[in-house]
């Protein structure tokens, strides 16, 4: 089985889908495979199903919904290994278990690649950093779980994922510009702060990539939309790092050339007290 998440919800067994049309099913399959070889108790699954209000008949239609996706199961997996699917949604005390190994869905791969790509940024070897994230980004298809009904403990799962998609976007351009790259990330850093017009991480970014690019001004043009963006939308200032950095832009700062070797951090990090 392969349990795709980071876009449209996606399961396979042998190239048969097994994601049923109905919106419910879909969520909790979604759940299970979120947390492959964890129990998922019950009472989280019917707060995601019906929130605060579930119907008395709750546990009920959970269990012909857990039916269902066995029953998708099954089919797939043929005659051949009877009761299989019991054992790969299983129920256990309190809840159910999707008995699946991590790397078969694309989070779990995900995850994995992200941590190890972290990991290198951090012994420096800024290259296979930039590797692995990049093949940690590939994985996504959209937004997660694009084509499911979100409850309260999806819709949490969903955030905590684009967090961690925009994280490691950031750590992987700020391997790319210590490794010299700058000039091939402006088209990206531009679409990146268009698209989060608040974020200072990557307005950082891509002020230290016009710098190194030649282009002073239109680093400094950058902390300037982000500054009327803040004030506008929220009353408040640039944080003391950005406006650090655009000092330096604005001196010529030598140390904007290259990210410090010893300085393993973000480059919204070189800025901070």
């Amino acid at each position: 089985m392969d349990i795709r998440l980071l876009g449209p919800l996606a399961a396979e067994v042998d190239g048969v889908s097994i994601v049923p049309s109905a919106g419910k099913p879909r969520q909790v399959l979604a759940l299970l495979a979120l947390q492959p070889g964890h129990i998922v108790p019950v009472p989280t699954l019917i707060e995601e199903l019906w929130e605060q209000a579930p119907p008395r008949s709750a546990m009920t239609t959970l269990q012909t919904y857990v039916l269902t996706l066995r029953r998708h199961l099954g089919t797939a997996m043929g005659p051949g290994v009877p009761g299989a699917a019991k054992e790969v949604i299983a129920t256990r005390h309190g809840g159910y278990l999707l008995q699946l190994p991590a790397d078969r869905t694309d989070a779990g791969r995900y995850e994995t690649l992200l941590a190890a790509g972290q990991d290198a940024a951090e012994n420096g070897d800024d290259e296979r950093a930039a590797t692995l994230l990049r093949q940690a980004l590939n994985l996504w298809h959209g937004e997660p779980l694009a084509d499911v009904p979100l409850g309260p403990v999806l819709s949490v799962e969903a955030l905590r994922l684009r967090e961690s998609r925009l994280v490691a976007v950031e750590r992987r351009i700020d391997a790319e510009l210590r490794l010299g790259r700058h000039g091939a990330l402006l088209a990206e850093l531009t679409t990146l702060t268009a698209r989060h017009p608040r974020h200072e991480g990557l307005h950082a970014q891509a002020m230290v990539a016009l710098y190194r690019s030649g282009r002073r001004a239109a680093a400094l043009d950058v902390y300037q939309r982000l500054r009327t963006r803040l004030a506008d939308d929220l009353g408040v200032d640039p944080s003391p790092q950005l406006s650090r950095l655009r000092q330096a832009v604005l001196t010529l700062d030598p140390a904007l050339d290259r990210a410090a070797p010893s300085r393993r951090g973000a480059i919204f990090d070189l800025y901070a007290a």
